[in-house]
């Protein structure tokens, strides 16, 4: 069982910056690979980016692809989300995600989920 808790969202004028984290307890965090995914409302959530266990592959959504940042810290458990020059349509409830093996773009592959960071991006 791993537990996640996703902490560093708000309100943020468009152009800003947040850096959300996904803090992880319970198994070893540090054979997991972990994803990021957005959600709005009415619809399913979309893949952002994934790091793969050891933090030296990553991959992005074109959406955010040279924006974004994923990284990992494993003696904190931790992994985080940098988000920079953010635009109004990143406005989204954030989730980080879990799951064995290497990342994936498919939401239904991920095992854990957090309770989710609300981003909103004002234009």
């Amino acid at each position: 069982q791993v537990q996640l808790v996703e902490s560093g969202g708000g309100l943020v004028q468009a152009g800003g910056s947040l850096r959300l984290s996904c803090a992880a307890s319970g198994r070893t965090f540090s054979s997991y690979a972990v994803g990021w995914f957005l959600q709005t409302p009415g619809k399913e959530r979309e893949f952002v980016a994934f790091i793969n266990w050891s933090g030296d592959n990553t991959y992005y959504a074109d959406s955010v692809k040279g924006r974004f940042t994923i990284s990992r810290d494993n003696a904190k458990n931790t992994v985080y989300l940098q988000m920079n020059s953010l635009k109004p349509e990143d406005t989204a409830v954030y989730y980080c995600a879990t799951k064995v093996g290497y990342g994936s773009l498919r939401s239904m592959a991920y095992e854990y989920w957090g309770q989710g960071t609300q981003v909103t991006v004002s234009s």
